[in-house]
């Protein structure tokens, strides 16, 4: 069944970032990236208290690949 869409605005897209509008059968990254932050790293708002008394990230990682982007166009 298609897809109906009505007005769309971009303001703007990242260098990596994948838009689409409407139907689509597959969508493949062509680039991955691996974050590693700590407890309370990524929460935005306005007042906010945040209380991490002992955080610990790890960031130990045993596998060598987590998303593998060969053969994407």
């Amino acid at each position: 069944m298609p897809a109906i869409v009505g007005a769309v605005k971009v303001n703007s897209i990242g260098n990596s970032s994948v838009m689409n509008i409407g139907d689509v059968f597959q969508m493949s990254p062509t680039s991955t990236a691996k974050t590693f932050a700590g407890a309370g790293s990524f929460n935005s708002g306005d007042g906010l208290r945040i209380y991490n008394n002992q955080s610990v990230t790890n960031t130990y990682d045993t596998d060598t690949i987590d998303q593998v982007i060969v053969g994407n166009a």
